[in-house]
């Protein structure tokens, strides 16, 4: 199924804030197991909401995890195809976006773990960014901020690089991220404190 790309989320913030680690239920909740039902009963419409539903939260995070909306479409693509596949071992223990986010996260690591794949994400840029006209400087400012962002985030040890990706980029709410890896609230909550500090101290190095 071909659906559209949405617009990217936010970048990770660089400042841990009070509200970046607080629980927070304002984000409406479909009603997943009428969904799950229609789903089950082989409903084209429902596996159409879904995506719908859920499209820009795993577009948005691919795209902070690759830095590539293209390679980030293909993923999307890829991990709805997954999750069709595993459908029937869904066991609704986590919301539906967080089982797909999981699923998107697997599959970025499937795809960067490819020999082929291991270099260019930011190489092939480099060309094109060097060579930009007067006013492009503050465009590719922004892009430089990012990629290192990205990398220091893909730098921390994969317990923190899930958590910290899931709140930030995959916007999942700290509840969601403790039910999915069997820890408490405030597990999560120390997890995204510590990745944060380190990716300050990361970034600050760099910059100086």
């Amino acid at each position: 199924m071909n659906v559209g790309r949405a617009r990217p989320a936010q970048p990770l913030p660089l400042r841990l804030v009070d509200e970046a680690v607080r629980e927070t239920d304002a984000t409406p909740q479909i009603d997943e197991a009428a969904l799950m039902r229609r789903l089950a009963s082989g409903d084209r419409r429902a596996a159409e909401d879904l995506v719908e539903r859920t499209y820009a939260q795993i577009y948005a995070a691919l795209v902070h995890l690759t830095g590539d909306a293209d390679l980030a479409a293909d993923l999307t693509q890829e991990t709805y195809r997954k999750a069709w596949q595993a459908l029937a071992r869904f066991d609704r223990r986590s919301q539906v976006g967080t089982w797909l986010y999981r699923i998107a996260y697997n599959t970025f690591l499937n795809h960067v773990r490819r020999p082929q794949r291991l270099q260019p994400l930011d190489e092939r840029r480099m060309g094109a960014v060097r060579d930009c006209r007067p006013g492009d400087e503050d465009r590719l400012e922004r892009r430089e901020v990012a990629a290192r962002l990205r990398r220091a985030v893909l730098g921390l040890p994969e317990e923190l690089r899930f958590t910290v990706t899931a709140r930030f980029w995959g916007e999942l709410r700290v509840a969601e991220i403790a039910r999915l890896e069997e820890v408490t609230g405030a597990a999560i909550r120390k997890r995204l404190r510590k990745a944060v500090a380190y990716l300050q101290t990361v970034l600050g190095e760099e910059a100086a």
